[in-house]
């Protein structure tokens, strides 16, 4: 089993700005956020042998969070980090460009990551946790959320590209043979 939850609210999101691979800390509300989080876990039974957490500080701080209220032992795994966004990294989420060119899966934002490496990195991470067999709880970023959902469900190109949690939202995943 795989619990996903997305990091808290940082400087950055309050701004509608791209975060990417920038380390943008949490604000305040973020670290509330993450608490909330570590209390819903805990009231929904949720058990995890590991939190695994990407290596930015607003992930680190959320999964610290909840390790703390949840007891979990924690460790963290590099290939969590959010996609280099390049360019684009501090420039306005919404932008039309950016939203463009996040359909373009095999191009390497300019100075960034392509969506197929960001994919190949994570896709190998989740299979290896399969393999595993324990239960884990992922803490990291949007764009990991995107293919984590991807790992799980079909999706078309245009749902991929438009695929988005909300700050500190936990979802479930089960692994099928």
């Amino acid at each position: 089993m795989i619990y996903f939850v997305r990091h808290g609210q940082t400087v950055w999101n309050s701004e509608n700005k791209i975060c990417g691979a920038t380390d943008s800390p949490l604000t305040e509300l973020g670290h509330q956020q993450a608490v909330e989080t570590a209390e819903q876990i805990t009231e929904m039974g949720i058990k995890a042998d590991m939190i695994l957490y990407s290596p930015l500080s607003r992930a680190r701080d959320t999964a610290f969070h909840i390790a703390e209220i949840c007891g979990f032992p924690i460790q963290e795994e590099k290939r969590l980090i959010e996609q280099n966004f390049g360019k684009y990294e501090s420039t306005p989420r919404d932008g039309e460009e950016f939203h463009e060119a996040k359909k373009q899966f095999l191009n390497r934002y300019e100075g960034g990551e392509s969506m197929f490496r960001l994919a190949q990195r994570i896709y190998n991470l989740l299979d290896e946790l399969k393999e595993d067999g324990r239960d884990f709880i992922l803490v990291a970023h949007n764009g990991i959320a995107r293919v984590v959902q991807s790992y799980f469900y079909e999706m078309t190109n245009e749902e991929y590209a438009s695929f988005g949690i909300k700050n500190c939202e936990v979802r479930e995943y089960r692994f099928t043979d």
